[in-house]
């Protein structure tokens, strides 16, 4: 029996250096010392400082740290709008976005197609301040082409693009003068223990936050996004954060730079391909996102139907653990995460024990 391995798209695997990491921050102390030392600083650049080189973010771009990705649609709408957001929604929790912005009295469109499936309009009803994309939609898998989101910002040069890249960085190339802001979470792609958002903006998105603030209005009290840079670029971040995530994070960056952000990228699109081929193949299993251009390389949807439970107890008996379906779809779906943690070989078994399936 091969190890047990969890294809859950997050919490997800972790990363195969995980556990060493933790070990030697245990070794070092790391966990007990204080997030105003320079032994932490050093640690939030090695993070920061790695991220930048791993997805080449260029000058004018800073990068804050969030209790999660979830935090950050509050913080968008906080800090960089007054009155009106634009949503393209096309699963949960783009939706989710929609709702957090409405909640905080926006006047937020929302442009929405049904589950499974991408957009092929860029067109929104009147200028917004903020357009929120998700590149990924965990729960469909449906993964909007980058082009298509690069295309925004010659169509709509006053607003401010925001992509959620939470299920499928670092495997994305994106244009970040096409962006001015992109965020996930560690317990994904990233392969670490969930509880770290992390949020990358560039000035123009503090320009606006500041000038929010100098006219009275409301930006949030601690966490307001021009004292969250103001920390970052010391190195630290307002109150004592999530040390041992950030740690983590700028360690496992490293690991992922040395094997090759290239080699990554080229396996995961491997994985795909043989996933999506056995889905097409099995007499009683089907992706879930059928039009290729919007099938995502980093979260494939299966529709299971009344399979679902029986294929579920099939595979976590060969040690293969999928995620379930989200929200309505979850008796009908799994969902497999394919992260940079998740091996050819790994991929290779779930593709062979699916095939062998009996239905």
């Amino acid at each position: 029996m091969k190890p047990a391995v969890t294809f859950a798209p997050g919490p997800s695997e972790l990363y195969f250096t995980v556990e060493d990491h933790i070990r030697k921050a245990l070794r070092k102390g790391f966990p007990s010392i204080s997030h105003r030392s320079k032994t932490f600083e050093a640690a939030f650049s090695l993070a920061t400082n790695g991220l930048k080189e791993l997805l080449n973010i260029p000058e004018g771009f800073h990068i804050v740290f969030t209790a999660s990705a979830t935090e950050v649609w509050e913080r968008h709408i906080q800090n960089l709008t007054e009155e009106k957001t634009c949503h393209f929604v096309n699963g949960a929790f783009s939706k989710r976005f929609h709702e957090v912005a409405t909640l905080l009295n926006r006047r937020a469109e929302k442009i929405e197609v049904e589950e499974g499936h991408g957009f092929t309009s860029q067109t929104i009803a009147e200028p917004a301040e903020l357009i929120a994309l998700t590149h990924n939609e965990t729960s469909t898998g449906v993964s909007l082409p980058v082009d298509f989101i690069h295309g925004f910002r010659e169509m709509y040069p006053d607003s401010l693009i925001a992509v959620d890249a939470v299920s499928s960085l670092p495997y994305p190339v994106f244009d970040f003068s096409k962006i001015d802001s992109i965020y996930f979470s560690v317990q994904k792609c990233f392969g670490l223990p969930p509880g770290l958002g992390v949020w990358i903006v560039n000035e123009k998105c503090v320009e606006k936050a500041e000038r929010l603030r100098a006219n009275g209005l409301p930006i949030g009290a601690y966490h307001n996004l021009p004292d969250m840079v103001a920390f970052a670029k010391k190195n630290q971040t307002q109150e004592t954060p999530n040390m041992l995530a950030i740690y983590l994070l700028g360690h496992v960056v490293q690991d992922v730079l040395r094997r090759g952000i290239n080699t990554i990228r080229k396996e995961t699109e491997y994985k795909a391909a043989i996933l999506y081929q056995a889905l097409e193949q099995h007499p009683v299993l089907k992706p879930f996102v059928s039009t290729k251009a919007f099938q995502s390389k980093t979260v494939i949807v299966a529709d299971t139907g009344t399979h679902t439970g029986s294929l579920a107890k099939f595979l976590n008996d060969k040690g293969l653990h999928p995620g379930g379906g989200y929200g309505k779809f979850k008796s009908e779906q799994l969902r497999f995460a394919n992260f940079p943690t998740h091996s050819k070989e790994q991929y290779e078994f779930l593709v062979d024990t699916l095939a062998s399936y009996p239905g």
